[in-house]
C-alpha cells in the first residue's frame, strides 16, 4: 500500500502525477516522491554534492522539504535542517531553499533555489529514473 505525504493545498505548487491526475490537496504518493527526489538528487550531483556532504535545508512547504530531504539522502549526503532564524548551517557546503526563504539566509552560502526559473528548467528536463551507481560518487 502506498503512503502519502500531506501538506496544506495552499502551500504547494499544483503539480500532476505521472498518471496525469492532479495531486489531491497537497498529497504526494511514494512513487511520485521517489521520482521527484531522483530529479533533485541529479541537480545536487550536478552542483558537485558528494556522499557525506552536509547540505542545509531551508525549505518551508511540507512537500518540497520532504522531497529535498529524500534527494539529499539518496546521494548519501547529510540533510541539515535550519532552525528558525538561522542564516546558515555550520559545515554545510551549500543548501536548498525557496525564494521566500532566500532573503533571510547567508549571502555567502551556495543556495539551490527550488522555485527559481533556471532550477525549475533543469529539474524538469532531468531524468526521474532511479539513480545509477555510476552517478553516485564514493565517500573517500
Amino acid at each position: 500500500m502506498s503512503t502519502m505525504v500531506t501538506a496544506p493545498a495552499s502551500n504547494v505548487i499544483p503539480m500532476r502525477s505521472r498518471s496525469g491526475a492532479p495531486i489531491a490537496a497537497g498529497r504526494l504518493a511514494d512513487a511520485d516522491l521517489d521520482r521527484w527526489a531522483n530529479r533533485l538528487a541529479r541537480l545536487l550531483l550536478g552542483r558537485g554534492a558528494d556522499a557525506g556532504d552536509r547540505i542545509a535545508l531551508a525549505v518551508d512547504p511540507r512537500i518540497e522539504s520532504v522531497v529535498a530531504d529524500a534527494a539529499v539522502r539518496k546521494i548519501g549526503a547529510i540533510p541539515v535542517t535550519l532552525t528558525d532564524g538561522a542564516a546558515t548551517a555550520p559545515g554545510a557546503g551549500f543548501g536548498i531553499t525557496t525564494k521566500a526563504r532566500l532573503a533571510e539566509l547567508d549571502d555567502a552560502g551556495d543556495w539551490l533555489v527550488l522555485d527559481d526559473r533556471s532550477t525549475l528548467q533543469r529539474y524538469l528536463v532531468s531524468s526521474d529514473a532511479p539513480l545509477a551507481v555510476t552517478e553516485l560518487r564514493a565517500v573517500c
